[in-house]
């Protein structure tokens, strides 16, 4: 891994679990894999809390363990899997666009706890969408329970995997570390579970004072006489390459439609939600269809007739950016992004010459000066400013083995996936400051922001009691207008910085998504 890489990892695991977790996942990260011994050792932490920050670390599959031959247990850092916390708020955010408010809150009960039984899932997502309901209205299990049903068939949710079942001897003691298996025909089974129930409200610690009994006894009595959940054991995770495969098929229908018109891209939208579940997320192409097939499967608002669908089917299979080949269609959304970073970093002349390298593949630079109609002398300083920057590279072809410049041939090229490279660790770092830069904001202001929290907390707490106007206008003035006007400039500069996280982090997804499609091509 990368160095900016790292420090990103380091950062995400701070942010999310704190200072403990994140010394130990950033070693993990460094060194590849460790046993624990090792770990409490370098990391200079008691073996107990070496201990704790391991189990969080594994239930939210960001560490995986596995037996040493010289015995013992090593950990190993899944950076890749705690690199995709940048991109949590935009899964949420993707099941609440396909499966409303219900939707988001599974998948936000899975990020949060990294596993969890759908029972208890479904439990809480009841309990908290009945404490944004109307007084007198609650939200009913089996509601929340159909929509986990849709998310696990479309494979959004996974089971975890789980230690086999066998019988056990007495005489073969167990292993160090088990060995975790997935059942391919079990994956997005969901358990047949009759949950019969409502959302609960959270009351206050007033009203269960008056009932005569403290919160923490009547919930420790609550969970002694609990039985086991029926699904007990069965554990579900958020299937992090199923929300890839829809953005990557979301993103080619953007082009799609960017490239042709609206009808083109609901054809292939059509194709890739037809395939969506049948299809690997890594697979070049979707699974075969008929064009009859695609004809039935069209929504009803496009009234168009098969003959129609036939020639935008052939348009779409002669298209030179091959959209079909969706390591292709990969390929060309790359390309884009690195022409318009190209643009906006070096103007629209530099643009020009890096579109005609990758067209014309190899050039000379008295045929760059030529082909974009740009004075030498510019396109000389043009190459060399993103030859510099590796957005070009340049091929040396000699006539004669001793390498003579006179008699070498000297070619620009662009080499799209070492691009792609450079810009993806230039995107970690970008990212990494950006997480930098806001927790200086926050640190700067932290006590405002306490203020203003302690301040919101006795409003709340005064208008559940009822208070008078004039007694919650004299709370509010508690904060000064200059104090005022610093959190709303902090609250907009957080803001910015948020928005600039996730726009980095499209970019970061259309790279990665390009490389791993370059690794898997045969």
């Amino acid at each position: 891994m990368t160095q900016a890489e790292i420090k990103l990892c380091s950062l995400l695991l701070h942010e999310h679990f704190g200072e403990i977790v994140e010394r130990i996942g950033t070693q993990l990260v460094r060194t590849g894999g460790q046993a624990l011994r090792g770990i409490a050792g370098d990391t200079g932490l008691l073996l107990d809390q070496v201990k704790k920050a391991l189990c969080v670390l594994i239930q939210h599959n960001l560490v995986t363990f596995r037996p040493q031959r010289r015995g013992g247990v090593e950990y190993e850092a899944q950076c890749g899997r705690i690199l995709r916390i940048l991109r949590y708020p935009r899964y949420i955010y993707t099941a609440k666009t396909l499966y409303g408010d219900t939707g988001e809150l599974i998948v936000e009960e899975l990020l949060l706890n990294g596993q969890l039984t759908m029972s208890a899932v479904v439990r809480r997502v009841a309990d908290r969408l009945t404490e944004t309901m109307e007084d007198g209205k609650t939200m009913d299990y089996a509601d929340v329970s159909s929509t986990f049903v849709r998310l696990a068939d479309t494979h959004f949710v996974q089971r975890c995997p789980l230690v086999p079942e066998g019988p056990q001897s007495p005489e073969v003691p167990p292993p160090l570390a088990p060995t975790l298996v997935s059942s391919d025909k079990d994956m997005y089974a969901v358990p047949r579970l009759n949950l019969v129930g409502k959302g609960k409200r959270r009351r206050s610690c007033e009203e269960e004072e008056e009932e005569g009994e403290p919160r923490a006894k009547k919930q420790k009595q609550e969970g002694e006489s609990s039985e086991a959940p029926p699904d007990d054991g069965i554990y579900w995770q958020v299937n992090i390459d199923r929300f890839h495969q829809h953005f990557r098929d979301q993103a080619i229908v953007s082009a799609v439609a960017n490239r042709m018109d609206q009808t083109s891209s609901e054809i292939v939208r059509t194709m890739l939600r037809m395939s969506e579940v049948t299809t690997s997320s890594g697979a070049p192409y979707t699974q075969p269809l008929s064009s009859n097939e695609i004809f039935r499967s069209l929504p009803a608002g496009y009234n168009i007739v098969k003959q129609v669908l036939d020639q935008y089917l052939t348009l779409l299979a002669d298209d030179p950016l091959e959209f079909v080949d969706l390591h292709k269609a990969l390929a060309s959304l790359a390309t884009a992004t690195l022409e318009s970073i190209v643009e906006e970093r070096f103007g629209s002349r530099c643009a020009r010459i890096f579109r005609l390298l990758l067209r014309k593949k190899h050039l000379e630079q008295k045929q760059v000066e030529d082909f974009a109609m740009i004075p030498a002398k510019e396109a000389k300083e043009m190459l060399y400013k993103m030859l510099s920057e590796s957005f070009v590279s340049l091929q040396e072809i000699p006539k004669t083995p001793d390498h003579a410049p006179s008699r070498t041939f000297y070619l620009y090229t662009v080499n799209v996936p070492a691009a792609a490279r450079m810009l993806l660790h230039r995107c970690y770092k970008s990212v990494a400051n950006l997480m930098e830069r806001r927790q200086f904001e926050t640190k700067e202001n932290k006590r405002l922001l306490e203020k203003s929290q302690r301040v919101e907390a006795i409003l709340a707490s005064m208008q559940a009691t009822g208070a008078e106007p004039a007694q919650l206008q004299e709370i509010e003035e508690m904060i000064t207008a200059p104090e005022r006007q610093q959190l709303e400039t902090l609250k907009r500069n957080v803001n910015k910085i948020d928005a600039s996280e996730n726009q980095v982090d499209e970019t970061i997804f259309v790279l990665e998504s390009f490389i791993e499609s370059t690794v898997k091509r045969p």
